[in-house]
């Protein structure tokens, strides 16, 4: 961060994917010198998979946002968010006049284009707002990490179980024996709010991070099936992982959740069991809770 930029708001442009190591990580390093952080994303297709309707790209929009307004607060760092026009330079320069921000912290994937006319976004931005206002390219990376020979990109399907202590140590437990990436996708439950599901994500993801292992991840659409088959369609993976809790009824098997993702991929599917706290198996048993 230059020194003209101190004092002034740090604004966190998210084009395609919620948090991320890299951008917590440059988040933190000027966390302390600006009066505050405002986090904003476009209402555009997420890097995670297509959706089709307006309200689908408003919540994902929605969701990257207070996902990654959630890992910042695991850290201590308050933030304010929004979303904004599906133009992401109509976003930006709405953003950028909106909070008057020192700097740009421009959460995208390298060559990301805009516009009829197929514009750089990075580029664009550079020449809209410099030197008034620095603009730093955090790098999204999806295709490049996805196909990494030291890494294995795993794909996680939770959702009441995203937070299990014991989903988050097999986790960091892949990850200790080979480097790992997750991407980790939540589909939205009747049985969750979407503020219980940011939330935990939000702990996973930080938690993660403290580990020094890369991850990212967002909620999808409530059918399992189609966030999961909107995933392998856009990411290379090497294998996918479905978590539920142990020994209770669950939807997704009930649906065949596993069988059916098998059929439409030649990658490993493991099915993960894991269990929850005492406390809050009581509760479920006590409202007679389906999990999944």
């Amino acid at each position: 961060m230059s020194a003209a930029s101190e004092g002034r708001p740090l604004l966190v442009f998210l084009n395609e994917v919620a948090g991320g190591r890299k951008l917590l990580a440059a988040v933190k390093e000027r966390a302390d010198a600006v009066p505050f952080v405002a986090v904003a994303a476009p209402q555009n297709q997420p890097a995670v998979g297509q959706l089709t309707g307006a309200n689908e790209l408003r919540d994902a929009a929605r969701a990257r946002v207070e996902v990654t307004m959630s890992i910042l607060a695991e850290y201590g760092i308050d933030s304010v968010g929004e979303v904004m026009d599906p133009e992401p330079s109509l976003a930006l320069d709405d953003a950028v006049r909106a909070h008057e921000p020192g700097e740009v912290l421009l959460s995208c994937a390298a060559g990301t284009r805009f516009g009829f006319t197929r514009k750089d976004l990075v580029a664009w931005a550079e020449g809209r707002f410099e030197p008034g206002v620095s603009v730093t390219h955090i790098p999204v990376r999806i295709t490049d990490d996805s196909i990494s020979w030291e890494k294995n990109h795993t794909l996680v399907v939770a959702t009441q179980t995203i937070a299990a202590p014991d989903l988050v140590e097999r986790l960091k437990e892949r990850a200790a024996g080979h480097p790992h990436r997750f991407t980790i996708v939540c589909p939205r439950s009747e049985d969750v709010s979407e503020a219980e599901i940011v939330g935990d994500l939000a702990s996973t993801l930080a938690e993660l991070y403290r580990a020094e292992i890369d991850a990212t991840g967002q909620p999808m659409s409530p059918d399992p099936f189609h966030a999961v088959q909107n995933a392998i369609e856009h990411y290379n993976i090497d294998e996918v992982l479905i978590s539920t809790f142990a020994g209770e009824t669950s939807r997704w098997l009930e649906d065949d959740l596993i069988g059916r993702v098998r059929e439409i991929t030649d990658k490993p599917v493991e099915h993960i069991e894991v269990g929850r706290p005492a406390a809050a198996v009581a509760a479920a048993v006590a409202e007679g809770e389906e999990t999944s």
